[in-house]
């Protein structure tokens, strides 16, 4: 049995609107799930950074669930504070492509996102320097 044509015929049959539409719900469920639980208190039901965990070092997205509490509390001081490349790069980006995705599978078409060989160098580059200046600098 070939279960790569199975899955394609899987992914078909899905609307093209399921999967943004799900990860929507999924993070408008989780926002409000973080909306009431306080990331600054401890013993709190939340992911820890497995890079922080394992390293003690920060990595580009540490301080992302509290910048993210402190935006749904619409304290931006906080929430640059916590984490500014992530509130001023990867937030703009991820609605942006999110957007696109939604859009694009509400109008009955699929949507992968295509990254030129420099947007992934710019990625991946702001992402490192992100990660020494906070480790180095502190």
């Amino acid at each position: 049995m070939d279960h790569g044509s199975t899955t394609a015929t899987v992914a078909r049959r899905i609307h093209p609107a399921a999967p943004p539409l799900a990860m929507v719900g999924a993070g408008l469920a989780g926002a409000v799930y973080l909306r009431g639980t306080d990331p600054y208190q401890g013993g709190q039901l939340l992911p820890r950074c497995p890079v922080h965990w394992a390293t003690g070092l920060l990595c580009p997205g540490c301080g992302g669930t509290r910048m993210s509490y402190d935006l749904l509390h619409l304290d931006l001081a906080g929430a640059w504070a916590a984490n500014p490349v992530l509130l001023t790069v990867g937030v703009p980006l991820a609605l942006f492509l999110t957007g696109r995705w939604l859009v694009a599978g509400l109008r009955g078409r699929r949507y992968r996102p295509r990254f030129t060989p420099a947007a992934t160098f710019a990625v991946l580059a702001v992402a490192v320097l992100w990660t020494l200046a906070r480790n180095l600098l502190g």
